[in-house]
């Protein structure tokens, strides 16, 4: 009875050496205490209380940046959020060489954000957000390489500025809009008063249209219900002329 006892535990001791290692993972192999290799992915044994396993996961990770207040280089305080996607390339190194490489990664993060962020002014942080967000990643990266870390991108999710700031650039883009809306009603006026001097040569050199253009004037008027009609003293003046052309032919016959 004894000796099945013996062989169970035996038997029990040597199937805990099993383990299983996903697609996604690599396992970190120590051998008392000394690090061996790496093995995996599938079914894996290792010499029990005298081999310990340490799995890595070899996907893309997503961590959030906690949103931290950072001054701008031209003294602007704005809250600033951002997220960074990382994955472990190299499994014995994001084991051997520092203690806990998520967290690691997270702290460096925080720091470079503050850091880039801190070297540029407001304007250029909306206005070049994508060069910025590239900066951090490499910065980020540069630090990382040594852990078996690779940063695939660092985006800015979001930028709050305070309540002041807000309504002051409110005021500014609102400002710029009528600057705008002004020129072009300038251009306008301005096309408008070359078109008419074009157009007034042009009758300076044929008065008879002048007079078809009034008719032309006259008619459209005549479509609408009203009635009062407003005749341009040049055109009584040309109806006077022809009546008087008229008498003086009537008076020779």
């Amino acid at each position: 009875m004894t000796e099945l006892i013996v062989i169970v535990i035996v038997i029990f001791i040597l199937l805990s050496g099993i383990r299983i290692v996903t697609q996604y993972e690599l396992g970190v192999i120590f051998r008392l205490g000394k690090y061996t290799g790496m093995r995996g992915p599938g079914i894996i044994y290792i010499i029990p209380f005298v081999e310990r396993m340490v799995k890595v996961s070899l996907r893309i990770i997503t961590m959030e940046i906690p949103s931290q207040r950072i001054m701008t280089k031209d003294n602007v305080s704005i809250d600033i959020t951002a997220v960074a996607y990382y994955k472990i390339v190299t499994a014995d190194k994001s084991v051997l060489v520092i203690e806990n490489v998520h967290s690691a990664v997270n702290q460096i993060s925080q720091t470079t954000v503050r850091n880039v962020i801190g070297q540029f002014s407001l304007d250029q942080l909306l206005s070049h957000t994508g060069d910025i967000n590239t900066q951090i990643k490499n910065v980020i990266d540069k630090h990382t390489e040594a852990w078996g870390v690779k940063v695939t991108a660092v985006e800015i999710k979001d930028i709050l500025l305070p309540d002041n700031m807000q309504r002051a650039m409110a005021k500014e883009a609102e400002a710029e809009r009528e600057r705008r809306a002004k020129i072009v009603a300038a251009e306008g006026e301005m096309q408008a008063a070359t078109k008419l001097g074009e157009a007034a040569d042009i009758i300076t050199k044929h008065p008879v249209a002048l007079q078809l253009r009034t008719l032309q004037t006259m008619v459209e008027i005549s479509t609408e219900k009203t009635s009062t009609i407003i005749f341009p003293a040049q055109f009584m003046s040309t109806v006077q002329d022809a009546i008087k052309a008229l008498s003086q032919e009537s008076i020779k016959k």
